[in-house]
């Protein structure tokens, strides 16, 4: 187990510091900040000044040097919007994201084992035909343009629920029903699938012989075995969340950490950037290593 650890650390290590070179030269793409923070009539002293200031003065390799050096500190610089560490801002923003994705999560496991678990007791009848084709269209549908007819539907013309915020439930709501509604797609197709598989096997046409019921046949003897392939579309839809947030945060105005990519990207934030993704990318390394020690839980065979 230690050894499989120890692997899957060093795999993501590797794969950080890629990420680390690409995003820190390609946000200097997006244009020198003393554009957005200095007025247009600025003097020249003024904008070197700034540029000294944030160490933008330094050539693009030893800017590069200097954050790979604070960053092994835990120092991701100063935003240069707030004037405060861009870690804090990040971890500001962060539990935001989780909250909402942790609750879509829940809703979208529960109700896709249990949905897909009874469509595929029934495979081929009215029940399974209807949810297999709402699930298709639910995982094809982009969610931008599910959360704008969402908008214009429930809070401009029906007027029951509010288009931005996090003040009350009712906020939560848009963003929770247009995050729902394509992993739940996804992850139905996949229990449906695997436990049509299982249901078929020989143990389960022994217990259906000797008369055990069928809520014990489905949610105990056939399930545990259809799970493997589930969790791991649940925990890829998981990590996939975290970063499709960045679309639905931005249109509901949701206060989290996909939002805040954004809003630094266009105000040319780079230690807020870096932050932002580096945070989100350990908490995606984190869910995975715990999704793959999952599996000795519900199948004893697999070791590591």
């Amino acid at each position: 187990m230690k050894a499989f650890i120890g692997k899957r650390a060093i795999s993501s290590v590797i794969s950080l510091v890629g990420l680390i070179i690409m995003v820190f030269f390609l946000s200097r793409l997006t244009g020198d900040p003393t554009a957005l923070y200095l007025p247009l009539d600025a003097s020249i002293e003024s904008r070197e000044l700034f540029r000294e200031l944030h160490g933008l003065n330094d050539s693009i390799w030893l800017q590069f040097w200097n954050y790979v050096q604070d960053i092994a500190r835990l120092d991701f610089g100063d935003s240069i919007r707030r004037s405060r560490p861009a870690l804090e801002v990040v971890l500001e923003a962060f539990p935001w994201t989780l909250l909402l994705a942790f609750i879509t999560m829940i809703l979208v496991t529960f109700f896709a084992v249990l949905i897909g678990s009874l469509a595929a007791f029934r495979a081929g009848g009215v029940f399974d035909r209807f949810t297999s084709t709402f699930s298709l269209i639910g995982s094809s549908a982009p969610d931008f343009w599910v959360a704008i007819v969402a908008i214009v539907i429930f809070a401009v013309q029906l007027r029951w629920l509010p288009t931005s915020g996090t003040g009350t439930i009712w906020h939560w709501i848009l963003p929770i029903t247009v995050l729902f509604i394509r992993p739940f797609g996804l992850i139905l197709q996949v229990v449906r699938g695997s436990m049509i598989s299982v249901l078929s096997s020989a143990y389960i046409k022994t217990a259906r012989a000797k008369g055990v019921k069928t809520r014990p046949i489905i949610f105990v003897h056939a399930l545990r075995n259809a799970m493997l392939p589930v969790i791991t579309v649940i925990g890829d839809q998981a990590a996939a969340m975290l970063n499709g947030a960045v679309v639905v945060e931005t249109i509901f105005g949701f206060p989290g950490i996909g939002k805040l990519m954004i809003d630094s990207i266009l105000q040319r934030d780079f230690t807020v950037i870096l932050a932002a993704i580096m945070v989100t990318a350990l908490a995606i390394f984190i869910m995975n290593l715990l999704i793959d020690l999952a599996y000795t839980l519900l199948d004893p065979r697999i070791r590591y």
